[in-house]
């Protein structure tokens, strides 16, 4: 393979491995703030235990996150210098805020929380809590302001020699990018660490174990997942995909396997893009409701892929066809199961009714596969643009990185990630296995390393 092939296989294997821990440790970053603040407000050791718990989980998936990303931002250097070279100036200013303020809010907070319960007393916990929520969704929020002038560049000046500088340093804080995109991602990781807590609480329900905490973890994951989920679509949803219509006109119609532009277009809900035909094979569609859902207007037209240039189509449309759908229809799934098993809660019978918690239990790894059919559907969607409209993605590779260089670090990134699962599901394991309110003596090991 060429080395940009290969550069872009190797960004896409390293973040998507980090991002399996991400969208966990944001949500359960919330979930343990509202599992504290219950502790303090009742007085419950109910609560304290499950906090302690769930951080001593937080802080394995935070160390591993950490440990898994750093290969993914020296890539920056090493395979795509010519992007760090043109555009350095303002994406190294949101990656040096998430470090410098939010990286160090977090990871400072969190060894209070986990060791500082006896020594500071409830409040200061309590505080630390709210502080590592904050600091992880801040976190987040940078990381995202980056991917966001990427995907709609603004409050920028190019020079006579092809770079990029900041000439609005608040407009590119304040991208209007940023919001539908910050709301929907922190959405998906809420909804990740709700059926995480509320996966494992049926697990133990299900093998008769931990009986209280495990119908804390269960009650509140459902309660916090059915809300979230329901925020997914709208209005989070709604509105990521309305700037997307605004803005990459491209990536809508390829990601609805739109080939041709259409007055009143339908929504496809299953098919099989055909690229060479441009048509949807085996096509269930719905009438009208595309045109509803980006215009307001059952008769608005919608651009097809062939109102552009085929040299400005993303380049893997079928990959980015069947992302999106896998992302759309797990989010509308986790809010039928979680609006079925609610009811169940709501009306007493879900602890007795076993088909529900074994649904709740297998559904715990689905929202990691929309996490990564979303952000798939994001990337995916920007090509063949690393900075959209600015920088084509073979601009920004490096152009002195050979095809064997790339493809060695590759192979070695891969057993790199290879011991650290192991290492993660070995500690995992044994934190379930203890299950909550019991101390960890692995896990300790690990933060004092």
């Amino acid at each position: 393979m060429d080395p940009l092939t290969l550069s872009r296989i190797q960004f896409a294997f390293t973040i998507t491995y980090h991002y399996l821990f991400p969208p966990l440790t944001m949500g359960l970053a919330l979930l343990i703030m509202i599992l504290k603040t219950l502790a303090v407000r009742r007085h419950d050791e109910t609560y304290n235990v499950a906090a302690r718990f769930w951080t001593r989980i937080f802080a394995v998936n935070f160390i591993v996150g950490v440990v898994a990303g750093i290969p993914m931002e020296f890539q920056f250097g090493t395979n795509w210098a010519q992007f760090s070279a043109r555009t350095g100036s303002i994406i190294a200013q949101t990656l040096a805020m998430e470090g410098a303020f939010a990286f160090f809010l977090e990871s400072a907070f969190l060894g209070l929380l986990l060791f500082g319960e006896r020594r500071f007393g409830q409040t200061v916990h309590w505080l630390a809590a709210v502080m590592v929520w904050l600091g992880t969704w801040a976190s987040g929020f940078f990381i995202i302001a980056t991917n966001a002038w990427m995907q709609h560049p603004v409050g920028y000046t190019r020079l006579s020699d092809g770079t990029l500088e900041i000439a609005n340093y608040w407009e590119i804080l304040l991208n209007p990018w940023i919001w539908p995109q910050f709301s929907h991602t922190i959405t998906g990781a809420v909804v990740t660490g709700a059926l995480v807590m509320a996966g494992l609480g049926a697990y133990y329900l299900l093998l008769d174990q931990h009986e209280r905490q495990a119908r804390l973890f269960t009650r509140l994951g459902v309660i916090v997942g059915l809300i979230a989920s329901c925020l997914m679509i709208f209005p989070t949803g709604d509105e990521e995909g309305r700037q997307v219509t605004d803005h990459q006109p491209t990536k809508l119609a390829a990601m609805e396997g739109l080939f041709h532009s259409q007055e009143g277009a339908g929504i496809v809900i299953l098919g099989q893009p055909n690229v060479e035909t441009r048509t949807i094979d085996n096509a269930i569609e719905v009438p009208w409701v595309l045109s509803i859902l980006t215009y307001r207007r059952w008769s608005a037209e919608i651009k097809g892929l062939d109102a552009f240039p085929p040299d400005q189509w993303p380049d893997s449309i079928p990959l980015l066809f069947y992302a999106y759908h896998i992302m759309a229809g797990l989010g509308t799934l986790f809010v039928g199961a979680l609006v079925i098993v609610g009811y169940l809660l709501w009306r007493g019978t879900l602890w007795r009714t076993r088909w529900a918690l074994w649904m709740l239990l297998l559904a715990t790894p689905f929202p990691f596969v929309a996490n990564t059919a979303g952000w798939m559907t994001a990337e995916l969607g920007r090509q063949p643009w690393l900075a959209y409209g600015l920088l084509r993605t073979s601009e920004g590779v490096s152009p002195l990185v050979s095809s064997g260089n790339i493809l060695f670090s590759l192979i070695g990134f891969a057993g790199m990630y290879t011991l650290l699962s192991i290492l993660w599901l070995t500690v995992m394991v044994q934190e379930i296995s203890r299950g909550p309110g019991r101390p960890t003596e692995t896990h300790e090991m690990i933060m004092n390393a």
